[in-house]
């Protein structure tokens, strides 16, 4: 398995995001070519892609990693984190979690937050596996 970060939109990423997405979730779309080109070139923002290492097979999973600054240090979340249905178990989640994880570090944050729906089991199984705890806050959402 290939993770890489991607820094130019192929068609084979488009195409990857458009099958992954809806198995996110059916509340957003996939992102159009200008938001994908502003995710990709953003300096807050890193595409993680997953891949079997022959380049002739498609992109299988996808994280965004988002680091920023605050005057209180820099933060770093996860988000968006999805692999394809039929590769799930593989541990293809699991390394694209520790690949973010070495990103944000290496950018200097101190610890990496993340949300997940309590209906995603699996995930959130591999979320407490790799150390990530349960933080009691509440979290306040305004929506347009």
């Amino acid at each position: 398995m290939e993770i890489f970060q991607v820094f130019q939109i192929t068609p084979d990423v488009v195409e990857a995001l458009e099958r992954l997405i809806p198995q996110l979730t059916k509340n957003h779309p996939p992102p159009t070519d200008a938001e994908l080109k502003s995710l990709v070139t953003s300096d807050s923002s890193v595409l993680l892609v997953a891949r079997v290492s022959d380049h002739s097979n498609p992109i299988v999973g996808i994280l965004t990693l988002v680091v920023y600054r605050v005057p209180t240090g820099v933060r770093a979340r996860i988000e968006d984190v999805v692999v394809e249905q039929t590769m799930r178990g593989k541990g293809i989640g699991e390394l694209l979690m520790k690949r973010a994880l070495e990103m944000a570090k290496a950018a200097g944050a101190d610890g990496v937050a993340l949300t997940s729906n309590p209906r995603r089991e699996a995930a959130n199984r591999l979320y407490r596996r790799l150390g990530f705890k349960r933080w009691e806050t509440n979290l306040y959402f305004y929506e347009f």
